[in-house]
């Protein structure tokens, strides 16, 4: 449910308004250099109040580890590393209890866990939770340097725009929230990794992606563009024995299996849930639908933060595949 993984297996938990969330990691080998200094780049790359149309929520976010880590080296055993909450106005939620956010996951939390669950910011559900699967990634990106590996990536468009700023300033106007895609790219993947099938690299990859809060959908290679070509066109041409292309429709994996070329996919990422425009929900108290507007702070596009989000899950799940394939041994 929380945990994700095989060998770098990893397991998210907290709440957006609680103490604190955090991480645990299993099966990261021992003798990794690790530091505090290690997870800030990125860190400040998922920040919101960084750039136009993020939340102004800001977080110090430093990373307290608590178990898996000495003398700046990982030890092998599992790795525990908390958050802190500091800066949450919870009021802000108190007095929309009963008035679901349509299209977030109030409503179906409440009816699931029975009015138990945190709604505070979201809970559990929260994007604030993806401060962990950062974490996670900043020790798979480590482990992938190893192997001569390397995640990017960017936003390619927002609100159908290219011109990231004119995207924005479409939501300005509109006093609304606007969605955005985002491509990832991963470099030096040797031939061999995945499985056909339920554990393809596609297959995989997907399953973690749509972890993130507001994915809505992911293509790889030529994607979806794929259903309106010739094979003959689309079939990538092998060069030599190292199984490079001259083409890369397929986005650097067959039949679940990486090629020796440039792993490449997007995903489409929704309009944030919390927009100010009014909107129509059911009240659960009166069982009556009525219109209101979602208070407190919020992203304006959270596409924005995504990009380091989804390189943390890609390069978590590539470390996985590694070490499935012995690549990388249980001590650096």
């Amino acid at each position: 449910m929380n945990s994700f993984g095989r060998i770098f297996r990893v397991s998210i938990f907290g709440e957006s308004h609680g103490e604190s969330v955090g991480i645990n990691i299993d099966g990261c080998p021992a003798g990794l250099p690790l530091t505090v200094e290690d997870f800030m780049p990125d860190i400040e790359r998922r920040k919101g109040g960084q750039q136009k149309g993020t939340t102004p929520r800001k977080e110090d976010d430093i990373p307290i580890f608590k178990a898996g880590v000495f003398n700046n080296k990982t030890t092998g055993a599992p790795i525990t590393i908390l958050f802190e909450n500091k800066n949450t106005r919870s009021g802000d939620y108190e007095k929309q209890r009963s008035v679901p956010r349509p299209g977030h996951a109030d409503f179906v939390a409440h009816q699931k866990f029975g009015g138990h669950e945190d709604f505070r910011g979201g809970g559990h559900f929260s994007g604030r939770l993806t401060v962990c699967l950062v974490a996670a990634g900043v020790i798979a990106k480590k482990l992938l340097a190893t192997q001569q590996s390397d995640v990017k990536a960017a936003i390619l468009e927002i609100g159908g725009e290219s011109d990231l700023d004119k995207g924005l300033q479409k939501a300005i106007d509109a006093k609304d929230t606007i969605g955005g895609i985002v491509e990832c790219r991963v470099n030096g993947l040797p031939l061999g990794l995945g499985e056909p099938f339920f554990d393809s690299v596609e297959s995989v990859l997907s399953h973690a992606v749509f972890a993130i809060p507001a994915v809505r959908g992911v293509e790889f290679g030529t994607g979806f563009a794929a259903a309106r070509m010739f094979g003959a066109d689309h079939n990538d041409a092998i060069e030599d024995n190292t199984g490079k292309t001259r083409t890369n429709h397929a986005g650097g994996v067959v039949g679940g299996i990486t090629n020796n070329n440039e792993l490449v996919f997007r995903i489409a990422i929704k309009p944030t849930s919390s927009t100010p425009k009014e909107q129509i929900t059911l009240n659960w108290e009166t069982g009556e639908q009525e219109t209101f507007s979602v208070k407190g702070r919020h992203d304006l596009c959270i596409a924005l933060r995504v990009p380091v989000v989804l390189e943390a899950v890609t390069a978590m799940v590539m470390a996985d595949f590694y070490m499935l394939e012995q690549h990388i041994k249980r001590t650096i």
